[in-house]
């Protein structure tokens, strides 16, 4: 009976300790996300805008 409510602490323990770490994965991957995309905000800010003057004679 002591084993298995120790078991199943530790199968508990160890299920707790997997969701912690993909969450902590998941949360950097977010951050990493984060980043980038303003990153790239910041670099279609400086682009010229195209299509002002667009020739619809040709």
């Amino acid at each position: 009976m002591m084993d298995a409510i120790a078991q199943a602490s530790m199968s508990m323990n160890a299920a707790q300790f997997s969701v912690n770490y993909a969450m902590a994965m998941t949360k950097k991957v977010m951050d990493t996300q984060e980043m980038a995309a303003e990153e790239m905000l910041e670099m279609l800010s400086s682009v010229q805008p195209m299509g002002d003057f667009i020739d619809t004679y040709a």
